[in-house]
């Protein structure tokens, strides 16, 4: 296969998956991963792509995000570590925010293993996976539902913000650089998780490879404030400097 060809291939497989890796592509087309990163660059350059830490996603506005649907089939295997990874913070007893990110509803999926917990979500999809386990305490949050199958809103924010606290809050976002933070892309999720953030001890920002070097326009986080960064894959010396200095606690899968 000439390089154009694959470079074209890894194109649609961008549109119809959302994100792709390098390890994958490389199996896939039978060449060295060094190939695959040289083609990522060159299209990168060609204003077609984004990449990312170990692979590249859609280039766009920083306002479009793909459907929840969508984002759930996005590095599967790597939001499923991660929901391992966050699962073994939780004590028996504690109390815990999620989010409504399609990596907190793989950890959902985790949770549903535990005893003894509560669960405070925004999550309808969260909920629905909870509820299946009667030895835990399942809280919605209650308020407008929004496209994601979120609730979001004044009300769910005054809900959070007036009635809960949390041990510790589970939350992802849209993307994280190493100079910006924690970026976000959608407004009213991003007003949820900082009244999560406010009422919890706490803060894990649970992020797949794909997320990392992703920007978004809505600023949700600064490093300083997180005490813990769960990701599936080994950080570079740059991102374990700047999160050492930051004083927070880096979790990896390898």
């Amino acid at each position: 296969m000439f390089a154009i060809e694959r470079q074209q291939r890894i194109l649609e497989k961008l549109k119809e998956d959302g994100a792709v890796s390098v390890s994958k592509l490389s199996a896939e087309f039978s060449v060295a991963e060094e190939t695959i990163r040289r083609d990522l660059e060159k299209l990168e350059k060609q204003e077609k792509l984004l990449r990312t830490h170990g692979g590249a996603v859609p280039v766009d506005d920083n306002k479009y995000e793909p459907s929840l649907e969508k984002r759930r089939k996005i590095n599967v295997e790597g939001k499923e570590k991660v929901a391992v990874l966050a699962a073994q913070l939780i004590s028996p007893g504690e109390t815990v925010f999620l989010d409504a990110s399609t990596t907190t509803y793989f950890i959902a999926r985790e949770l549903k293993k535990m005893q003894n917990i509560t669960v405070i979500t925004n999550s309808l999809h969260a909920i629905a996976e909870l509820s299946q386990n009667k030895d835990i305490k399942v809280i919605g949050t209650g308020g407008m539902v929004g496209e994601n199958g979120s609730f979001v809103g004044s009300i769910a924010e005054d809900s959070v913000r007036e009635k809960y606290v949390a041990d510790k809050i589970f939350f992802s976002s849209r993307g994280v650089t190493a100079d910006r933070g924690v970026l976000d892309s959608n407004e009213q999720e991003c007003a949820m998780k900082k009244c999560m953030m406010a009422n919890s001890c706490k803060k894990i920002y649970v992020c797949g490879h794909t997320k990392i070097g992703r920007i978004g326009f809505a600023k949700l986080a600064e490093f300083e404030e997180l005490d813990y960064f769960v990701t599936e894959t080994p950080l570079d010396e740059e991102w374990l400097k700047r999160l050492d200095e930051a004083g927070v606690e880096v979790i990896t899968a390898e």
